[in-house]
């Protein structure tokens, strides 16, 4: 089970700084994995991420997997 402890403070997608504000804030858990939640609704929630989940996910963005 991932670590629902959070370890570093959020820090706000590079993306949010631009016209589209609608984005993500990362944190660091005490297991290596993150935690993530919507930039502009803070209190709506957090998705916990293990960190192998995490490196999966951040190794598809950066192969083009999503065609972003």
């Amino acid at each position: 089970m991932e670590s629902r402890e959070i370890v570093t403070g959020f820090v706000k997608a590079r993306a949010s700084q631009g016209i589209n504000q609608e984005c993500v804030e990362v944190a660091h858990t005490a297991d290596g994995g993150r935690a993530v939640r919507d930039s502009k609704d803070r209190e709506g929630g957090t998705q916990f991420h293990a960190p192998g989940a995490w490196a999966a996910f951040v190794g598809a963005v950066k192969a083009g997997f999503f065609g972003w």
